[in-house]
């Protein structure tokens, strides 16, 4: 079993930046594809950035070039750098992870971007 905690959200004006972190329990981590999704209200859950068990990234149109995803195996934690914030980054930011048939989520950490 995995469970995912996030942490790291909170209030930034827009141009600043922010860093979520996702610490995982259990064993399973190194084998585990990584994920941030977001979903902000009235909107459906959204793909932000991903990072394989091997290290190979991709990112979602809107957050290219200003998002940087990281995984640390030894830490079990998987990092999202947010810079260049907007207020249409604004949602709650959710980890998750996948192996196979099992999927993890946590349970999200509010990012707002508002002057």
């Amino acid at each position: 079993q995995v469970q995912l905690v996030e942490s790291g959200g909170g209030l930034v004006q827009p141009g600043g930046s922010l860093r979520l972190s996702c610490v995982a329990s259990g064993k399973l981590f190194s084998f585990l594809a990584m994920a941030w999704y977001r979903q902000a209200p009235g909107n459906q859950r959204e793909l932000v950035a991903e990072i394989s068990s091997g290290g190979s990234t991709s990112y979602a149109d809107l957050v290219k070039g200003r998002f940087t995803i990281s995984r640390d195996n030894a830490m079990k934690m998987v990092s999202l750098q947010m810079n260049r914030l907007k207020p249409e980054d604004t949602a709650v930011y959710y980890c998750y992870g996948g192996f196979g048939l099992s999927s993890y989520w946590g349970q999200g950490t509010q990012v707002s971007v508002s002057s």
